[in-house]
């Protein structure tokens, strides 16, 4: 397996999708949202380098865990290493979740083999940058009204964007 820059976990999180979540918090990203709810993630250089075999290990020593949640930073600047384990992941049978501050019209037009396999693994992807002034804490799972939740085994089924609440 690969390393991949992370600015850290969360083993057992309930605000990053539903049921018990194992989140992997990437280091770096480009969109620098005012607001942001980890600033401490946008540095390229900042975090540390973490083994993507270390992280499946941890994630497979809790039983309890439904799924699996790669927010950031931005996870789709490190998309290889995070195909990697998700591969995995989805091999224990673990749904898994992806934040981003692109839109999934914006991935889906990019010219990255990892980028697709990463949106063809991922069973949500949460999309759009964070709006300060779109900002509403009653939201679930997100932080502004542009974001969505879109369900991508449907969107690629159907052949358009389709939206849910978790």
């Amino acid at each position: 397996m690969s390393a991949i820059r992370i600015a850290g976990v969360v083993r057992e999180s309930i605000v990053d999708g539903p049921g018990f979540r194992f989140v992997v918090f990437v280091q770096g990203c480009p969109h620098h949202c005012k607001g942001c709810h980890n600033p401490q993630s946008h540095d390229f250089t900042g975090g540390y380098l973490c083994e993507t075999d270390t992280l499946l290990a941890e994630i497979q020593k809790n039983p309890l865990l439904s799924g699996v949640t790669f927010s950031g930073g931005e996870p789709f600047c490190q998309p290889e290493p995070l195909v990697e384990l998700g591969t995995e992941v989805k091999k224990l049978g673990l749904n898994l979740i992806v934040y981003s501050g692109y839109t999934y019209e914006e991935l889906n037009g990019m010219d990255s083999p990892d980028v697709h396999a990463l949106l063809d693994l991922s069973d949500y992807l949460i999309d759009g940058k964070f709006l300060l002034e779109q900002r509403n804490l009653l939201l679930r799972y997100r932080g502004s009204e542009n974001q969505r939740i879109i369900d991508l085994k449907r969107t690629h089924g159907q052949g358009a964007v389709v939206t849910v609440e978790l």
